[in-house]
């Protein structure tokens, strides 16, 4: 089976071509050379694959025949990713909080609205302040 359509039938990217792009920009990777979306992957072998800034290592242990459900993906591959992957994304959490803190910076579609409704709310009460007057 070709590595981006295994690595799409076991639920590691949503699409196949992203799948396809992932292995064409050297995220994919088997002993530590890049693969090629067309390369062929059999029980036994073990790929790294980089995606959300986390190198997953997954161990393939069968392959399946179509996209499988999230809850047979354990039968078809073993998870060998450290857990110091997972902790340095967590980190990343708070450095991009760092950054950018509620409230701060231009204001999003959200703020915005709310800024516009504030704003039409007040027009209308001068408005019917000058009708009494």
């Amino acid at each position: 089976m070709r590595v981006d359509k295994f690595l799409w039938c076991v639920r590691y990217f949503k699409t196949r071509s992203i799948a396809t792009n992932a292995c064409k920009q050297g995220k994919v990777k088997m002993d530590g050379t890049n693969l090629k979306p067309s390369k062929e992957v059999f029980p036994g072998d073990k790929i790294v694959a980089r995606k959300n800034q986390v190198n997953y290592e997954i161990e393939i242990l069968d392959l399946p025949p179509s996209r499988v459900g999230a809850k047979l993906v354990n039968l078809y591959v073993h998870d060998l990713t450290p857990k110091e992957e997972f902790e340095k994304k967590e980190l990343l959490k708070y450095s991009q909080d760092y950054y950018r803190k509620k409230g701060t910076g231009r204001p999003t579609k959200k703020d915005r609205r709310d800024i516009d409704d504030w704003f039409e709310d007040a027009s209308e009460e001068t408005k019917k302040d000058e009708q009494k007057s």
